[in-house]
């Protein structure tokens, strides 16, 4: 009897469909230089879903990063005008997080000088600087972190700019949200640790 519940236990197993794996949405951002990919931080949660949602729009894949310096950062999405940002669909209240810092390949949200320091929905940058850029920490709200493709950003500061630090030739942006398992994260360089 044993051998046969055993045989059942089995069988049960084997038919059953497996669970599936835990994902994870991961910002992914390709250009002509190579592909980045983030952590998006629950932590923010306001510019996380926004980002998820403009990309899943595809609303950054006629825009490009209009604005790179050399160990400062690459930035893109919406023109940062005189006047403020040009086009922003909206504006975001900040975010900001103690324990998540501008470091090298932190992801954060554009802004221009209004008081309230509102993020524009539509602009995001990339710390190239390896230092960080302790500077901008609870200024500007950081949402992701990079884990792979910082080479990428490296070689996209480094392009040759105009005055207004953009690049002679455009660097298109084909953004979107995917989503990896914990397995697929460590292959490409990311660990979940428990806290996510």
């Amino acid at each position: 009897m044993p051998t046969l519940l055993l045989l059942l236990a089995c069988l049960t197993s084997f038919l059953s469909p497996p669970t599936p794996a835990k994902t994870y949405p991961v910002g992914q951002i390709k250009t002509p230089k190579g592909e980045i990919l983030f952590w998006l931080y629950d932590e923010t949660p306001t510019h996380k879903a926004s980002f998820m949602k403009l990309a899943k729009a595809n609303y950054w894949d006629t825009l490009t990063f209009n604005r790179v310096i050399n160990n400062f950062v690459a930035q893109g999405g919406c023109p940062d005008t005189p006047a403020g940002f040009s086009d922003s669909p909206y504006l975001l209240k900040p975010e900001f997080v103690p324990t998540i810092r501008h470091i090298y390949g932190a992801v954060g949200a554009g802004r221009d000088n209004n008081p309230e320091m509102l993020s524009a929905g539509c602009q995001f940058y990339i710390v190239q600087n390896k230092k960080g850029l302790a500077r901008l920490d609870d200024k500007y709200t950081v949402f992701g972190q990079v884990f792979k493709g910082m080479d990428v950003v490296d070689a996209i500061v480094a392009v040759k700019t105009d005055k207004t630090d953009a690049p002679l030739e455009p660097i298109k942006l084909d953004v979107n949200i995917i989503n990896l398992t914990a397995a697929e994260l460590k292959k490409a360089g990311y660990v979940v640790t428990k806290r996510e």
